[in-house]
């Protein structure tokens, strides 16, 4: 599942990252400074050559694991003190400290690699396989791991991992420890540990600050704005694990709305009436957000979806719409890569003679590039009405028939979510989101994905297994042309 967020939220959320980041340190001083193992003198901020044999001589401290369990906290919170005391350049070279020198010995790979090549007999066999597994982990991993004993711990590492993924575009060399961690996190955060919570206006403030800060996809302009998500007529479920329990690992928000919802300036509107949840007979998902980019590939969205169908379930019984009114984030980025090669028979004829006519000639491709370079094509019915069709039409093929890569999911990686979950492309609405951002990323168009609980499973073996995408009659409509 994706999420959209501009560059300046974007920058805001690093800063805040690596504030929340630093404020560990403080949390951690006491614990480091609990043992004579935490007391060591600080690295310069850019790690220079001088310091590095100091953090390998703290480094296999940790791994030796001398002492007790208070030794062992010490000098995990002191290694973290100490990461969390550098600068950008410094913690780069820390990270690849840990990439490069504290992987899997090489030499022990190959030697039980030889090993299990020789064995004869089951016997052999399994003690040869035992070898090569215990050969294979990283010391690394074991270091990583220290820091679950800690306070916010695997908060840090869920946002050290975050972290790693950015660093990753520039730094590739970095690769294997964040694979390393994402494996480990992974095995931390499986479905079966999380807690499904309903989040209200009297949770914790702490939280809801959270979930203001997290939400990606319809910005909360305000505590107002918050409040209204959460009234009598809207849900708010989000996942928690029981060693961050303040913050929200995904959540989702709900419209308990008569009709599917086509148009999310209506849902979001302050002013609206309160919606009546006794007449209501559909749930609408309108916004999903993955709030940990630290936990980016490791997915949980399915089964809270299906949580929170359950739950809505038992206490609605009327209610037997479950659908979302999902963003198309990648539709115009793949569009306007179209009109940039000049792709045959992207317009039908029809649909290019209108557009030729209001725009005086222009070629198929030319015509629409043009019309939809028009600051206020929306404000115009006239030019609206012509792109309608077209764009209606375009992105369904984006959405049902484009895949990722030449492989079998879809391109949409908003689609991929939900098809992937059982889900089926149902209706898409023009001019459904009218948002600068809902301009930019799909021309205001927005799509209906509806989980018809009889279907869910079989929608999900026939994507999973071929990439087959469940679609209603209107939209295999819209395929033909």
């Amino acid at each position: 599942m994706s999420e959209l967020k501009d560059p300046g939220r974007n920058q805001t959320k690093a800063a805040t990252l690596l504030e929340r980041l630093r404020g560990l340190a403080q949390v951690w001083r006491d614990i480091a400074f609990s043992d004579g193992a935490g007391e060591v003198p600080p690295l310069a901020a850019h790690l220079p050559e001088s310091d590095l044999s100091r953090l390998r001589g703290q480094l296999d401290a940790c791994l030796e694991a001398r002492g007790g369990e208070v030794s062992a906290r010490a000098r995990a919170a002191a290694l973290g003190r100490a990461y969390l005391s550098l600068s950008a350049e410094g913690r780069v070279r820390f990270l690849k400290v840990l990439a490069h020198e504290y992987g899997p010995d090489r030499s022990l790979v190959d030697q039980a690699v030889s090993g299990l090549a020789a064995a004869v007999g089951d016997t052999a066999r399994n003690r040869a396989e035992a070898a090569l597994r215990q050969a294979l982990e990283p010391p690394r991993l074991r270091l990583l791991t220290q820091f679950n004993a800690l306070p916010e711990g695997v908060k840090f590492l869920v946002d050290l991992r975050a972290e790693l993924i950015t660093l990753g575009r520039d730094e590739p060399d970095l690769a294997p420890l964040e694979a390393d961690l994402k494996g480990l996190l992974a095995s931390w955060f499986d479905v079966g540990f999380l807690v499904l919570e309903r989040i209200t206006w009297r949770s914790p403030a702490l939280v809801l600050e959270k979930i203001m800060e997290y939400e990606a996809v319809h910005a909360i302009q305000g505590w107002a704005d918050l409040k209204n998500r959460l009234d009598s007529d809207r849900r708010l479920y989000a996942f928690f694990h029981p060693r961050m329990p303040d913050e929200p690992l995904i959540f989702v928000e709900v419209a308990l709305v008569k009709d599917m919802a086509g148009n999310v300036q209506d849902l979001l509107d302050p002013t609206a009436p309160l919606g009546d949840v006794e007449q209501a007979d559909t749930a609408i998902f309108y916004s999903i957000n993955n709030a940990q980019r630290g936990l980016a590939g490791i997915s949980f969205g399915n089964f809270l979806i299906k949580r929170v169908v359950d739950d809505l379930s038992r206490e609605f019984k009327q209610i037997k719409t479950f659908a979302t009114l999902s963003p198309i984030p990648g539709f115009r980025r793949w569009l306007d890569e179209r009109l940039t090669t000049g792709e045959p028979g992207l317009l039908t004829a029809p649909e290019h003679k209108a557009l030729r006519h209001l725009t005086g000639g222009l070629g198929a491709k030319g015509s629409l590039k043009a019309l939809l370079s028009e600051p206020d094509w929306t404000a115009e019915p006239l030019l609206a009405e012509a792109l309608e069709g077209p764009l209606t039409r375009l992105a369904s093929r984006y959405l049902a028939r484009e895949k990722k890569g030449g492989g079998q999911g879809a391109l949409d990686p908003v689609a991929h979510f939900h098809l992937s979950n059982g889900a089926r492309i149902e209706r898409l609405n023009w001019m459904a989101d009218m948002s600068a951002n809902g301009l930019r990323q799909s021309a205001g168009l927005m799509v209906n994905y509806l989980y018809d609980l009889g279907d869910i499973e079989a929608n999900h073996e026939a994507y999973s297994a071929t990439g087959k995408v469940a679609a209603s009659a209107r939209i295999r409509a819209l395929l033909k042309g």
